[in-house]
């Protein structure tokens, strides 16, 4: 694992990367092909194989074996992680395209100095419970999985069609149609126990998902008890234009926005320097507080 080894690798940092890369891909979504490598690296196919065949003698024996019907190579019974920790996150920022490249390749020396990251807990999601929801998601299948919350902690078997991934900053869910609700939920991906079961397709995609398409703005302004001096100030920090700076993002995504700008539209801050800024349109963003 690639915290247990040391900070020194016997490998070109490029190649290390294409490794973790490797590694990454096969475990968490089931399946790796050269394609992969050519369209992250911009590579050749045959350098691609080239880097495919290198770990697979050299780095990770055993690791991987070639699927004739997947047509791509698959993470094998005994996958042991060699130069990456093997933690769902790892994907997950990888997915969500993070710029922070040190969050997923965090043994890389990048010669960033005088710079500090907040670390906040992972939480923990599990190979082979991610691994199918993923799968799901790109061939939007059904599947059976167990789902626990905070108000009904025990096991409960749920059937979910799941479209997307999404990263709020603070955790990962996924969206998706429950049947047991008849509706599209968020589904929280550290709390799913055990393996989910693949089943068959289902018509219910992001496309049949009102509140994901319906595209939402939402307005924010400086609190406007603050001085006009201070007003200037909040503006030019967040980079608003005539006053006002316009964050547009999906209808069922509105409430993790509010979340991390710590804004609620139904109530105003006790003090105006402590929020600084206010929203400008809140009857626009009350109907989507409490929808799926």
């Amino acid at each position: 694992m690639a915290s247990d080894r040391d900070a020194t690798w016997p490998f070109r940092w490029d190649l290390l990367l294409r490794y973790r890369y490797i590694e990454i891909i096969a475990l968490w979504e089931g399946r790796l092909t050269t394609r992969h490598l050519c369209e992250t690296f911009g590579i050749g196919r045959q350098q691609a194989s080239k880097d495919i065949n290198s770990y697979r003698r050299d780095v990770g024996p055993g690791n991987l074996q070639y699927d004739k019907h997947l047509k791509g190579y698959v993470p094998a019974p005994a996958f042991t992680p060699r130069v990456t920790a093997g933690l769902a996150d790892e994907y997950l920022q990888l997915a969500a395209r993070n710029n922070e490249l040190a969050n997923v390749f965090e043994s890389l020396s990048l010669g960033l100095g005088n710079i500090e990251v907040l670390e906040l807990p992972v939480r923990d999601v599990q190979a082979a419970t991610l691994r199918p929801i993923l799968q799901a998601a790109r061939r939007q299948r059904r599947i059976d999985v167990d789902y626990v919350s905070v108000n009904n902690p025990d096991r409960e078997g749920r059937i979910i069609v799941p479209h997307t991934l999404v990263y709020t900053g603070l955790r990962w869910h996924v969206r998706a149609w429950c049947e047991k609700n008849a509706g599209y939920r968020d589904f929280v991906l550290s709390r799913f126990r055990g393996e989910p079961d693949m089943m068959d397709s289902s018509p219910h995609g992001a496309g049949a998902d009102d509140a994901w398409q319906e595209r939402v703005q939402l307005r924010l302004c400086p609190d406007p008890r603050l001085s006009p001096a201070q007003q200037a100030v909040v503006a030019a920090d967040y980079g608003m234009s005539d006053g006002e700076l316009a964050i547009e993002t999906r209808g069922c995504l509105v409430p993790y926005v509010l979340q991390r700008l710590q804004l609620d539209p139904d109530r105003e801050p006790a003090a105006p320097a402590a929020q600084q800024v206010v929203i400008a349109n809140p009857d626009a963003m009350r109907c989507w507080l409490f929808r799926g």
